[in-house]
């Protein structure tokens, strides 16, 4: 028989599964589960996008694209960035990929070294070590705090930084806590990486999802920045097209340029279909946006407003679509209140822990759900903490 434990590359066995997905998939073998765990939103994407696509497809336009993705949707994307973040990039400066997550990828296994260490803030999603890992990098782990609102500071980066720093990511708009950095507080950590050869990985996807008066800005748009920044993005969240499976990274070039080769290797390119899609995301669904945020707006004041009058202390999240309950004061672990939740109440979130160690206390809830979904779970989540005397 084949032994497995010893065929398998040590660096694969050893990653952690996700904690999204476990209780995800716990949650589909519960038919009455309500799940408020991933972070998908329940909204269409929008017609004009989805029109597009049909089109494309029926003149037949499903051959492979160029690697780096089509010429026109790289256009798009760099009038995008300019009309919306004061961004500024040519073609030979973007790089199409299946998903946000693939730009990540990509961006990590382009820049880091083995033995190089990777910067990243907690808590924070769940790839950047694993990745981080498995391009033999080494993770350093810095725990933002509530009281900070969950940003980075230049005091902490400062402390984190050694001779053999190599990158720093950045991922704000913030998934789990919903934190953001504003400018000043991006002026800050740029003062402290102008001097260094330090890259910085901006994770923007959620860059659409700033709530109030305030919009986002991108540490690349800073003087000194842009030649030292990956700015990834891409169209799951902002334009509900989770499953289109489509993002970017912009930068420098000779950086974009290492990427597209292993992007060559490992992909070849983007879904064809999804680029077609992508530019009249781009181009026309400016308003669509605004709805969904507006809308994601509210249900957030809903969520917060409940969960804070049931005793559980949370985090008005600026951006992103999730809150950041704390739960230390119900005594149990973040995964034993997320378990017990799960079966006897069938609700499913996810543990703070999923999102770093500094996660522990919390917990993440998407509200990127209707209302009347909100409403039931969150009903059912104060029958919870009634019912156990919390």
């Amino acid at each position: 028989m084949m032994d497995y434990d010893r065929i398998l590359s040590k660096k694969a066995t050893e990653m952690r599964p996700s904690g999204i997905r476990k209780f995800f998939n716990l949650a589909a073998e519960m038919p009455h589960c309500i799940s408020l765990g991933v972070g998908e939103p329940d909204f269409r994407t929008p017609w004009t996008i989805r029109d597009t696509a049909i089109a494309a497809l029926e003149q037949g336009k499903t051959r492979y694209t160029a690697n780096a993705g089509l010429r026109e949707l790289r256009e798009e994307v760099c009038r995008y960035l300019k009309r919306r973040f004061a961004l500024t990039y040519q073609n030979e400066n973007v790089l199409v990929t299946v998903g946000g997550s693939e730009a990540i990828d990509l961006a990590i296994r382009a820049l880091v070294e083995p033995g190089e260490e990777v910067i990243i803030p907690e808590p924070c999603f769940v790839c950047y070590e694993p990745i981080t890992t498995l391009t033999g990098g080494v993770p350093v782990h810095i725990a933002t705090k509530e009281e900070d609102e969950f940003r980075l500071t230049p005091e902490e980066l400062k402390c984190a930084i050694t001779p053999k720093t190599k990158l720093l990511i950045l991922p704000y708009p913030n998934n789990p806590t919903g934190g953001i950095m504003r400018r000043e507080d991006l002026e800050a950590i740029a003062e402290v990486l102008r001097e260094t050869d330090i890259m910085v990985l901006s994770d923007e996807i959620y860059s659409e999802l700033v709530y109030g008066e305030e919009r986002h800005v991108s540490i690349a748009s800073l003087p000194g920045m842009a030649e030292r920044t990956v700015v990834i993005n891409g169209f799951s969240k902002t334009y509900a097209m989770t499953g289109w499976r489509l993002g970017y990274a912009a930068g420098p070039k000779a950086v974009i340029s290492a990427m597209t080769k292993i992007h060559q290797s490992c992909i070849m390119s983007a879904p064809t279909t999804s680029q077609y899609a992508a530019i009249t995301a781009l181009k026309s669904c400016d308003e669509a946006v605004e709805a969904m945020r507006t809308e994601y707006s509210r249900r957030k004041r809903l969520v917060v407003k409940r969960l804070n009058e049931m005793g559980l202390h949370t985090f008005d999240p600026k951006g992103a679509f999730y809150v950041f309950p704390c739960i230390k004061s119900t005594g149990l672990s973040s995964e034993e209140f997320c378990e017990r939740l799960l079966h006897e109440k069938e609700v499913a979130i996810v543990p703070g822990g999923a999102f770093g160690e500094s996660g522990e206390g919390y917990v993440r809830i998407s509200y990127a759900y209707s209302v009347s979904h909100l409403h039931t779970a969150l009903n059912r989540i104060e029958e919870f903490l009634t019912e156990n005397g919390i």
